[in-house]
């Protein structure tokens, strides 16, 4: 099976990860203790200390066998695949600690968790490069490395060629293509011929001495699937079926057991499971930093709206959030009580007319945003996601903008990946819900930290701020 290789290899890695970790605890104790042995008031005994490798080990069992927040893309480097497992290590790092303060009556020293940690990190890490590389050594030279077939040539195919070349380390070597097209027999695809019909996989699988067969053919030719199962009746080959619902995924499609049942989900985000939990508990903390550390710019801003212009402080507009559900928005007023008195509801351009003094610092500054912070406490909002839009415009783009209506697959935020883009207010709605989707697809914690920090540091989340 494809996932043979893969988990073998994950099961030795979480064996040689346990051993690590109780190997690296162990081994703190005569570092911190005897090679540096500076600023000791109490040197703990070893059997008190040692009892909490098990624990350690219990710990990172539990946590490397979880679901990553976020996982490696199918083509990236060896950078991007170890963000999931250094993901992992932190939280059972953060779990491990928390731990040891609530039912050891040894509490380890800073340093004893410094030396652990960095021993442990240290040495995953190699073991994983170690690892890159002897299986590149390997393929390299032919070892167990799996010749395939892929029964089709459409998108899904093309899809699965691609993801298979880009992880080499699956040790799959797609030899060709067959097709249910007889016109395209002998030409090449990706690079890769097209050695005969689909209905011809039984000769072909002799000649070229393949190992595996991949059925990718479309929705159109599902009736060829039953004619391959045939014919490879008495192959000793796998075969796998690609499901080809391409032209239907909307967001990151997943495949569910119901009850035995495979069912595919074509609408999901990562946002869920313990990476809604992260998110939230990271919202919850930061909105809380933001009221107490930014209290003076909170009461200065109103002081100054207060005193420039006649109206209240704060401005109240119905917006639309998760699941399409409305909700109001808080904002320091940047316009005249009157702005929307004649025309209705329209987007603010560059010098509008009906912008305040203050206000036009404040809609520049994105500082007129800051009560949204209580949104973000309520639930109503993130820090980071689409910006909320109103029901009076999201009715007409609905039906101009493919996709539109995703975005509220998930909370609206304070800031998003299209804003730190440029794309914001009166611009190009297809490369905002572009921004927006790629956000939702491809979200992780670490995501979010670099748009908060490019809305902080970067000039283009203050384009078009009118």
């Amino acid at each position: 099976m494809i996932g043979d290789r893969s988990k073998f290899l994950r099961s030795a890695l979480l064996v040689a990860d346990l051993l690590t970790v109780a190997g690296a605890w162990l081994l703190a104790y005569p570092l911190r203790f005897k090679l540096l042995p500076l600023y000791i008031q109490h040197v703990p005994p070893f059997g008190m200390y040692a009892w909490l490798a098990a624990l350690a080990v219990l710990v990172w069992a539990v946590v490397l066998r979880l679901r990553p927040v976020v996982g490696a893309r199918a083509g990236g480097g060896l950078a991007e695949r170890l963000m999931p497992f250094l993901q992992q290590h932190a939280l059972a790092a953060i779990a491990f600690v928390v731990l040891t303060f609530f039912i050891s009556e040894y509490k380890p020293s800073r340093i004893v968790l410094v030396i652990f940690l960095t021993l442990s990190t240290l040495v995953m890490i190699a073991v994983r490069l170690a690892l890159h590389r002897w299986q590149q050594a390997q393929f390299a030279k032919g070892e167990g490395v799996a010749r395939c077939l892929v029964a089709g040539t459409g998108k899904a195919a093309q899809a699965l060629v691609a993801r298979l070349h880009a992880r080499p380390e699956l040790g799959q070597k797609v030899i060709g293509f067959l097709t249910d097209n007889r016109a395209e027999i002998g030409a090449e695809i990706l690079g890769l011929p097209v050695f005969d019909a689909v209905e011809n996989v039984q000769e072909v699988v002799k000649a070229k001495g393949a190992l595996r067969v991949f059925v990718a053919l479309p929705l159109a030719a599902h009736d060829l699937l039953q004619k391959v199962l045939d014919n490879l009746g008495e192959e000793l080959v796998d075969v796998k079926v690609v499901v080809d619902l391409l032209d239907f995924v909307m967001l990151r499609a997943a495949v569910e057991d119901f009850a035995g049942l495979p069912i595919v989900s074509l609408k999901q985000t990562p946002m869920s499971g313990w990476g809604a939990v992260v998110k939230r508990a990271f919202d919850i903390a930061f909105a809380l930093a933001a009221f107490v550390v930014g209290s003076p710019v909170f009461a200065a801003i109103a002081a100054a709206v207060r005193l420039d212009s006649r109206g209240p402080i704060l401005y109240r507009q119905t917006r639309m959030g998760l699941d399409g559900k409305v909700f109001d928005i808080f904002k320091f007023r940047s316009m005249r009580t009157d702005a929307e008195a004649q025309q209705g509801a329209a987007w603010a351009v560059e010098g509008d007319p009906r912008r305040t003094r203050v206000g036009a610092f404040l809609r520049r500054t994105n500082l007129d945003e800051l009560p949204q912070f209580w949104n973000v406490l309520r639930g109503d909002m993130s820090v980071v996601g689409p910006r909320p839009e109103r029901p009076v415009f999201i009715e007409d783009f609905r039906t101009k903008i493919p996709k539109y209506m995703l975005r509220h697959k998930v909370k609206a935020g304070l800031t998003g990946w299209a804003q730190v883009n440029g794309w914001r207010g009166n611009t190009d709605l297809r490369s905002r819900i572009d921004c927006d989707l790629y956000y939702i697809e491809n979200w992780s914690f670490w995501l979010d930290l670099r748009i908060i920090g490019m809305t902080l540091f970067s000039r283009k989340a203050r384009q078009n701020a009118y």
